[in-house]
């Protein structure tokens, strides 16, 4: 099945640029909307299984318009947030909000689609570099430290696991247990972290302390 994807930028000629970038690579675009503002109803109208979502815009920016989004619908889609900066602390907030990854607008044509159709998959867009730096040089500790303390010690090795980009399958082999105890220690992260994706774990993991920004998933 084609992902269908919502443009959302407030740059005609960004728009337009994407759009044939998107369709060019076979993707579905059923809709736009120039500003962050916009979002909410024009996902609620065209239904897109993701949104590029611009993290810059003059009036409701992406990051308010990721929490509308995820906060009103039941089945939201994916949010993809797309940057000029690789260590945007705009991306660091939309992140938290709850996208589900980040693309730099010099991204290759096929980079983009390979990432519109990651996250409409359901798999989270995680570059375990590109969110180290991120998060390099904020203090750790913050807000979500006291929900980090709760996971049992099995479930920060999986989460710094994750934290370097290895998918289930891969932790399963690394720590010679099953592939769906993995699973059940994922979702347990997710629900103590109050996560929604890999890359908001990954995220609030930097935050808290769990993975420090100077070791590869903690080691």
């Amino acid at each position: 099945m084609t992902p269908s994807v919502l443009l959302a930028d407030d740059e005609p000629l960004v728009r337009t640029g994407l759009r044939a970038l998107l369709e060019q690579q076979g993707l579905l675009v059923v809709g736009e909307a120039a500003d962050g503002g916009e979002v909410l109803e024009a996902v609620r109208r065209t239904r897109p299984d993701v949104v590029l979502m611009d993290v810059r815009m003059p009036r409701v920016d992406g990051i308010e318009a990721t929490r509308q989004v995820l906060a009103a619908l039941a089945e939201p889609p994916k949010i993809l947030v797309v940057t000029t900066f690789d260590n945007d602390d705009y991306v660091h907030e939309a992140l938290l909000a709850g996208a589900s990854g980040f693309l730099l607008k010099r991204a290759r044509k096929e980079e983009i689609a390979h990432a519109v159709r990651t996250v409409a998959t359901g798999e989270s867009l995680l570059f375990p570099e590109a969110i180290r730096r991120l998060v390099s040089g904020r203090p750790a500790g913050g807000k979500h430290a006291r929900a980090a303390k709760t996971l049992t010690r099995r479930e920060a090795e999986v989460l710094r696991l994750i934290a370097t980009g290895l998918s289930n399958q891969d932790i399963a082999a690394a720590l010679v247990i099953s592939l769906e105890t993995v699973k059940t220690h994922v979702g347990n992260i997710f629900a103590k972290l109050g996560a929604g994706n890999r890359s908001q774990a990954v995220v609030i993991a930097y935050e808290s302390g769990v993975v420090r920004p100077g070791h590869l998933g903690g080691q």
